[in-house]
């Protein structure tokens, strides 16, 4: 609704602001419980329509999460931090160490749904890895759920000519995992390169990651680089866009 002092905001995202700042000064803590459809109908002189898009409105943000016949609850799930360059030096996987424990400290993290598979590249997958379409590459699917969230689907896929038969083709792949692997190989990854876009999820994606409707997702690719600049390893990741922070810090 225009005004003199120009286009003001609707009712339900200037409702919404007000339960946000409720929230970031700790009125309302993680687990608590929000005013209901009804209460803030009552507060604000709303339709129920308007309550529910305020509600919405969160939701989507990933700072609240509906619970069917209880109401909207602050989230408890604290952000995970992605220090998008440390996790990646060598020393970290080099010395066995899992890239992930750069961003979990001392919160539980569990890898499910694991699928390890040998399959023909597709046209997109053959570009990166730089070989012909239709040639035989490994795939490695896995789901990352941390203190019980999934928070991360992951699909690596590498050249068959230089990893089969070896430990990446086994579930676990051992100390410092795939790129610990690939250097006793002779090809560990030198250089890599990540490609970030925000997009809205698939159906199969929502389902996967159980992500509130309207809640985007960060599609992270990223190439993996030996030595001669040959690409030993090409990961797609889809990450919960609420569940995150990515962090990356270099020097000038």
């Amino acid at each position: 609704m225009a005004s003199q002092g120009g286009t003001r905001r609707p009712k339900y995202q200037r409702i919404a602001d007000a339960l946000k700042a409720a929230i970031q000064t700790g009125e309302y803590g993680p687990g608590d419980r929000l005013p209901g459809e009804n209460d803030l109908m009552a507060a604000y002189e709303v339709a129920r329509m308007t309550a529910r898009q305020a509600l919405g409105v969160l939701q989507n943000e990933g700072l609240v999460e509906a619970r069917k016949g209880a109401g909207v609850f602050v989230r408890a799930f604290r952000p995970l931090r992605r220090r998008g360059i440390q996790r990646l030096a060598q020393e970290q996987w080099g010395s066995g160490r899992s890239v992930w424990s750069t961003d979990t400290e001392d919160r539980e993290l569990v890898v499910d749904r694991i699928d390890v598979r040998e399959e023909e590249a597709n046209g997109r997958i053959s570009e990166a890895l730089g070989v012909p379409a239709g040639t035989h590459v490994w795939a490695r699917s896995r789901r990352f759920v941390l203190d019980g969230k999934p928070v991360l689907c992951a699909t690596s896929y590498l050249p068959s000519d230089i990893v089969a038969a070896s430990a990446i083709t086994q579930v676990d792949t051992g100390p410092g995992g795939t790129y610990a692997r690939l250097a006793e190989l002779g090809h560990g990854p030198v250089h890599f390169r990540e490609e970030i876009r925000s997009r809205m999820p698939s159906a199969g994606e929502a389902e996967r990651l159980a992500l509130a409707l309207g809640t985007p997702v960060v599609q992270i690719v990223r190439t993996a680089f030996a030595e001669g600049g040959r690409v030993v390893e090409v990961n797609e990741m889809t990450l919960d866009s609420a569940s995150y922070v990515l962090e990356y810090d270099f020097d000038a």
